[in-house]
């Protein structure tokens, strides 16, 4: 028989198509070392350039440098969490069984990314705002966002039935979603301290082509750092499963044979 984790896959459907472990894992044998690679290599020739090459900012001086480790934290804690929301829908909606799993490991990731970004956000208002923190509503929203990874991660601890803290969590991750365009659209809706988006789908971006290009690469680099982050600790996940089934199964023989 295949060998599956627990849920039921629906035969030939596109979104099972790696839900056997033994193939994701052979596809994320050769994907882990790639975006870790890659990741590396970005990185590098970003923050590199970020900090020596790239110009500083006419009124916030080289505090501007900030911005190339604030404003990837800050894209990816939104993307993360919309990772864990689209898990949390597989899960629920479609019972793929590698989602579960994938939500447990994106957790901490995002949650760590998220504290990054605030702890970065600080250390950039300072020197501009005058103030470690204020309860801008961007800032406000982020820390939601942030308690909002620490309750799915306590979600999934809090039952000894494992199925239902995978529900739950993914209840929360679905539901948590509405936090994301208040994060996006803060900085238009109400009167805040935080500057409007210089990047944006509908305009051209507003800083020059020197502190952007530099920008694009370090987003790039985080974010293949936080899929190999992701994969990684996913094959971890799916061994350690590996392992305590083998040992279940081996103490069954045993206690059979007794």
């Amino acid at each position: 028989m295949p060998e599956t984790l627990p849920g039921q896959p629906v035969k030939g459907a596109f979104l099972h198509r790696f839900a056997n472990p033994g193939r994701f894992l052979r596809l994320a044998h050769w994907l882990f070392p790639l975006l870790s690679a890659s990741s590396g290599i970005f990185l590098t020739i970003g923050m590199i350039w970020a900090l020596w090459f790239s110009p500083a900012d006419w009124q916030q001086g080289d505090a501007v440098r900030i911005m190339y480790l604030h404003v990837p934290m800050a894209m990816l804690a939104s993307g993360g969490y919309a990772a864990l929301a689209l898990c949390g829908v597989l899960s629920l909606v479609w019972k793929h069984p590698l989602a579960d799993l994938a939500a447990v490991e994106i957790g901490p990731v995002g949650a760590v990314i998220t504290g990054l970004c605030l702890v970065t956000g600080s250390l950039w208002g300072k020197p501009m705002w005058g103030a470690w923190w204020v309860w801008d509503a961007r800032l406000t929203s982020v820390l939601v966002l942030f308690f909002l990874y620490l309750g799915h991660i306590a979600l999934i601890q809090a039952f000894d039935d494992p199925q239902r803290g995978y529900r739950a969590a993914a209840v929360l991750a679905i539901a948590g979603v509405i936090d994301l365009p208040i994060i996006k659209f803060s900085v238009n809706w109400w009167n805040t301290l935080h500057q409007p988006d210089s990047i944006t789908l509908t305009h051209a971006p507003t800083m020059p082509e020197s502190m952007l290009l530099p920008l694009s690469i370090c987003l790039t680099g985080f974010s293949l750092g936080f899929a190999a982050l992701v994969t990684g600790r996913l094959q971890a996940a799916i061994l350690e499963t590996r392992a305590e089934q083998m040992l279940t199964r081996r103490a069954r023989s045993q206690n059979g044979l007794s």
